[in-house]
């Protein structure tokens, strides 16, 4: 993984389930689910084939996952990831949020 500072590490599942973790506080969720979520997110790097991936990159393959989860540990994760600096960013993530339930609820 590649981080913003041009520093290379290695992927870390732990770091994952550290940031979901976090953003998860105080929700009912269990560490099942972040170690399933590490390990769908995981794969999801790997399904990519390169050797190195922009840690950009990992913040974005844990979103989908995270707002399948947990809908407020979404919000919080983005807010921090995508670095929201207004209500009105809140206001279009919820309903881009309130959407997709929508149009997920009309395809069932």
């Amino acid at each position: 993984m590649v981080k913003r500072s041009g520093v290379t590490e290695p992927f870390s599942r732990d770091k994952v389930v550290v940031g979901v973790r976090r953003a998860c506080q105080g929700r009912p969720v269990d560490e099942d689910a972040f170690q399933q979520l590490a390990q769908r997110v995981e794969e999801s790097i790997r399904s990519t084939g390169c050797a190195e991936i922009p840690s950009h990159e990992v913040g974005l393959a844990i979103l989908g996952p995270l707002r399948e989860l947990d809908e407020v540990a979404y919000l919080r994760f983005a807010s921090v990831y995508r670095s929201f600096s207004s209500v009105e960013d809140f206001e279009k993530e919820i309903l881009d949020l309130r959407t997709a339930r929508a149009e997920a609820a009309r395809e069932q």
